[in-house]
């Protein structure tokens, strides 16, 4: 590649050719301040905090757009310098609601770091400070204009990654705003809850609605039994949130945090990952044998079920019919396991903690009903349960580690792979290998399906027959790949799509960190989710016993009469626009 010679502040240095002034800087270790920039994703040069002086140019330069040159000078700390830098932070704080203790983001908002770097102890400027209604009407994502910065890292994710658009900039100057089209609601919008917009957001103006307080108030009646479960990728993240390390597994503190918060039973989504394997595994048996539609494509993930009804109404036939693992679980405690302990259904309130935001909208379904009860009655995503155990005071770190309630809590590594794309895959490869050839696997792990690609396509040969296989991750490149198989350019057997990128592990409801690092984050949770795997006795969903006992006690086999009523459900198109609610 070819370089460059550069003096920043004084130092000459050597960087490559196709870097900005920013990048320079940061490789000669010197961290120039940003708000509206994430690498790759949002290079805009729009809220100015990283200016840099220049010799020669006339005004100083966004240093995130500016290319570098051979031979320039660069000086990021003089007085003038300075002073743009903390008037443009001061003209942006002036436009903000800065009502930050009662933030969900406070102490993890980079506006409020920049502030504190920059030493704003008064602001000096007086903005119109327009008062935005808060869409609160979706069942997943809370949207506060106030707190907005106009940083456009939302837009770039919900237009350019996950090819939604639910959401763009509207009007011009001191009036532009974020919004959905028409002003509508988000819940109205084509939003298809995944969250990811949160994940990139750098203060509070977008953040996951709250179930906390849903769930206290079920903990405290006590005509309730209050039973939780957790999904795989929280057991990777969720030790974030008390500065533990990225990818640390704390599957049994967990556990145990999850019982001093006061619910009754704990029991582990892992097992409902290992349910589904069974039924979607013969599902896409049955659909390779009889002619069922193909590819048969995997319907765990609600935003991709969101995204899949909006934009692609005509594949809803490949999806599997199988609910998603929690459902399965929520609807396996309210029949299977209230008539083993004697409890009514209706006095039963099920918890999902779940790496992501569309699971909120994932339990209203009415299509996830069974006899009248909602399988799951509450969604708390990881950074709702870390708030609780903050609140409650609970040594999280130097909690012991406790297992899991028996028979809901066992399950296998193939279901705590789930977590990572390409996870569901193995997971079904696994089982569906050694159902249809009725002998041990070679070898247990899909090396090929794994990966943190956008697409992967992969085969396996299953009784003499090539299974071709793609697993996807991020709903912009299922359109890509949705699009080729409409145009007959590709063709598949199975196919896996997570609506996330990098799967459940980065979902949006995980503990948030600055898009750049975030490619970063993703290897050291799926690595995790890895080795949780391979530390489990059990690796296969098959070889479950609780799985074995609950179709030989209760649901029969996989795809009979009672696993189809409790399991499974079906889908339909839904409009990308509705006009119910305007803000």
């Amino acid at each position: 590649m070819d370089k460059v010679t550069v003096t920043i502040d004084g130092v000459t240095v050597e960087v490559p050719a196709n870097y900005t002034v920013l990048q320079a800087c940061r490789e000669a270790g010197i961290d120039i301040p940003t708000l509206c920039y994430a690498e790759g994703l949002n290079e805009i040069g729009s809220c100015r905090l990283c200016v840099v002086e220049i010799e020669g140019a006339k005004a100083l330069a966004a240093s995130c757009i500016y290319p570098v040159a051979n031979g320039m000078k660069i000086h990021t700390n003089t007085p003038r310098v300075r002073q743009a830098r903390k008037v443009n932070l001061e003209l942006i704080l002036s436009n903000h609601d800065r009502s930050c203790l009662t933030c969900v983001r406070n102490t993890n908002c980079e506006l409020q770091n920049l502030a504190n770097r920059f030493g704003v102890s008064e602001i000096e400027f007086q903005g119109e400070n327009i008062d935005y209604p808060l869409d609160n009407v979706s069942p997943a994502i809370v949207r506060n204009p106030n707190k907005c910065v106009l940083c456009r890292r939302c837009i770039s994710e919900c237009q350019n990654v996950q090819n939604v658009f639910a959401i763009g900039a509207v009007n011009r100057g001191i009036k532009t705003l974020v919004s959905s089209p028409f002003y509508l609601s988000l819940n109205d919008s084509p939003c298809i809850s995944c969250g990811q917009c949160i994940t990139v957001c750098p203060t509070g103006a977008l953040y996951e609605k709250d179930h906390i307080s849903r769930v206290y108030d079920a903990i405290a009646d006590k005509k309730k039994h209050v039973v939780v479960q957790t999904a795989p990728a929280v057991r990777v993240a969720l030790g974030e949130e008390f500065g533990m390390p990225v990818g640390t597994i704390v599957t049994g503190k967990m556990a145990a945090a999850l019982r001093r918060l006061g619910f009754d039973v704990v029991f582990d989504t892992d097992f409902g990952a290992d349910l589904t394997i069974m039924e979607e595994g013969s599902e896409l048996i049955e659909r390779l044998k009889y002619g069922g539609k193909l590819p048969m494509i995997t319907s765990c993930s609600p935003g991709w079920i969101n995204f899949c009804e909006k934009y692609y109404p005509d594949f809803l036939e490949n999806l599997s019919s199988c609910k998603s693992p929690h459902m399965m679980l929520g609807a396996v405690i309210k029949s299977y396991y209230a008539q083993k302990m004697g409890w009514n259904p209706e006095d039963v309130f099920v918890v999902s903690v779940m790496p992501c935001t569309a699971k909120k909208v994932e339990i209203e379904r009415p299509e996830n009903m069974h006899d009248g009860l909602q399988d799951v009655d509450a969604v708390l995503t990881t950074r709702e349960l870390a708030r609780m155990i903050k609140e409650a005071g609970i040594d999280f770190v130097n909690l012991p580690d406790e297992d899991f309630d028996q028979p809901l809590g066992m399950s296998t590594g193939a279901a705590v792979i789930f977590g990572a794309t390409g996870g569901v895959m193995e997971a079904a490869l696994r089982t569906v290998s050694e159902l249809v050839e009725g002998r041990p696997l070679d070898k247990i792990n899909f090396e090929e399906v794994r990966g943190l690609e956008g697409v992967r396509e992969a085969s396996v040969t299953l009784d003499g027959m090539e299974l071709k296989l793609a697993i996807v991750n991020g709903t912009g490149n299922a359109r890509k790949l949705l699009d080729k198989i409409r145009s007959g350019e590709a063709e598949y057997h199975f196919i896996e799509v997570m609506g996330c990128p990098g799967g459940c592990i980065t979902g949006g409801g995980q503990p948030i960190h600055h898009p750049n690092e975030m490619q970063e984050v993703r290897k050291l949770r799926a690595s995790a989710i890895y080795k949780a795997d391979e530390n489990l006795p059990l690796r296969k969903s098959h070889e479950n016993p609780a799985i074995k006992q609950i179709y030989a006690e209760y649901l029969g086999h996989p795809l009979s009469e009672q696993s189809h009523h409790l399991l499974h459900t079906h889908y339909d198109q839904r409009p990308l626009y509705r006009f119910t609610h305007k803000v």
